[in-house]
């Protein structure tokens, strides 16, 4: 399987985070140099939940303000409570916030601006808002890299993946769900053949 992504990497990469938003979808694996990786200190860290386990998420508010207040806004209506990590590639990140684990997908907010270029890289651990093809269209969806993704960076013609956020805690329930067994359900691909499911999502006190 890791053999297969790594074939895949030039061709099905932007199409991994374009497809599975529902089209939302992130890259094929590609492995970096681990980078050392300082984000601006907050207050403001949200808990998931997870059928797997529970992870903590710092939020960065001062390089992405508007995806973190999006954010945010989803996690207090309770609208993630329920979904599943839909997309899983190990080796490379995993994807959740949009479907019910009947492959359905959720109404969502209007879409906001990317804010990629904001100087957070795609690294291992770092949570970034999932799109389409076009920029200005992620809503609820968003993707923890599993390893350093610098690829999904904004780049010359590369619009990029917008960070917000980092793992603090829980980065071994991220690489469990990385390692889960995958199918296909309806359209969807790498969808895990066991649901892993968001319980629940708050602002940790």
């Amino acid at each position: 399987m890791e053999k297969y992504l790594v074939l895949l990497v030039a061709v099905a990469a932007f199409a991994v985070l374009f497809s599975g938003y529902a089209g939302q979808q992130a890259p094929a694996a590609q492995n970096l140099s681990t980078v050392n990786h300082t984000m601006a200190n907050t207050t403001e860290t949200v808990v998931l939940e997870t059928s797997m386990g529970n992870m903590e998420i710092e939020l960065n508010r001062e390089k992405a303000p508007k995806t973190v207040e999006n954010f945010i806004s989803y996690v207090k209506s309770g609208f993630y409570n329920g979904t599943v990590f839909h997309r899983v590639m190990k080796g490379f990140m995993v994807q959740g916030g949009g479907f019910t684990p009947d492959a359905k997908e959720k109404e969502t907010l209007a879409p906001i601006k990317l804010e990629s270029g904001n100087g957070l890289s795609n690294l291992r651990g770092t949570v970034a808002m999932a799109r389409t093809p076009d920029p200005d269209s992620a809503t609820s969806q968003f993707f923890i890299n599993a390893v350093d993704n610098g690829f999904l960076d904004r780049s010359a013609g590369n619009p990029g993946y917008a960070v917000f956020g980092k793992v603090v805690k829980g980065m071994d329930v991220v690489d469990k769900i990385s390692s889960a067994q995958t199918s296909t359900k309806g359209p969807y691909s790498d969808w895990p053949v066991t649901d892993i499911i968001i319980k629940g999502a708050y602002i940790k006190q």
